[in-house]
């Protein structure tokens, strides 16, 4: 399969209470991975505004195939294993793993700290990275992956310390933000929604956190190359299986 018959929906949850700005930030997105596919579909949408998950994969499909699905999410968890196989229903379609496990996930994020670092000229080795995640009580795979993947990015970016907290489980953001010293906080979120704009703020202000606080991973220098990476991978396996 060449770039030109890749045709794919980016998919992303949303906000259910105010759901067009993402789904706006999602078509931007869709448009930037597209740029470097030449003469690829790529839909961005969000599972909160009605129907347009359904509604872009048809259109993919159409005389197509199964379009490939790409879930902006950041584990492998109940809404990419069950709810948005449910949406997807008997529509045809190729789900690929989501965001959150791509390989080059890691040196993306630490290329965002390293700039990071060099802007506030900190030296790596005196700064700890305080990864903010969601975490869940009903399943440990938000959790697993953020525990996982923090002390891979915080190797990568030199980095001489790490901590984790998250917004729905121990130990919660304004426990674990306290006390950092020189500390930069990597939100492990795909979008802007409100857990980034209101429930992690609210909990470093608590802490009395005054360390820099990175946006979520859409609007990191490179995630459009890297989903766009991803996406040619997927449609050369697919031809090749």
């Amino acid at each position: 399969m060449s770039d030109t018959t890749i045709r794919a929906v980016i998919v992303a949850h949303g906000s259910p209470s105010d759901p067009d700005p993402q789904e706006r930030a999602m078509q931007a997105l869709a448009a930037s991975v597209a740029r470097h596919l030449p003469g690829a579909d790529v839909t961005g949408v969000t599972l909160a505004s009605a129907d347009r998950f359904e509604t872009g994969l048809d259109r993919a499909a159409e005389g197509q195939g199964a379009p490939l699905v790409y879930p902006f999410f950041m584990a492998r968890g109940w809404f990419t294993e069950t709810f948005l196989r449910r949406r997807t229903g008997d529509r045809p379609a190729w789900q690929m793993a989501p965001f959150g496990l791509e390989p080059g996930l890691v040196e993306l994020a630490a290329g965002t700290l390293r700039n990071t670092l060099a802007q506030k000229a900190w030296a790596a080795g005196d700064t700890t990275l305080f990864l903010a995640a969601h975490g869940s009580r009903s399943n440990p795979a938000s959790r697993d992956s953020a525990l996982r993947i923090a002390p891979a990015i915080a190797e990568a970016a030199a980095l001489a310390r790490v901590r984790v907290g998250f917004v729905e489980e121990a130990p919660f953001l304004a426990e674990a933000a306290r006390d950092l010293g020189q500390a930069i906080c990597l939100p492990f979120f795909a979008l802007s929604a409100s857990h980034v704009v209101e429930d992690i703020p609210e909990a470093l202000a608590e802490a009395r956190f005054d360390g820099p606080v990175l946006p979520p991973f859409i609007e990191h220098p490179g995630v459009d190359r890297l989903i766009a990476a991803s996406l040619g991978r997927a449609a050369r396996e697919r031809r090749a299986a």
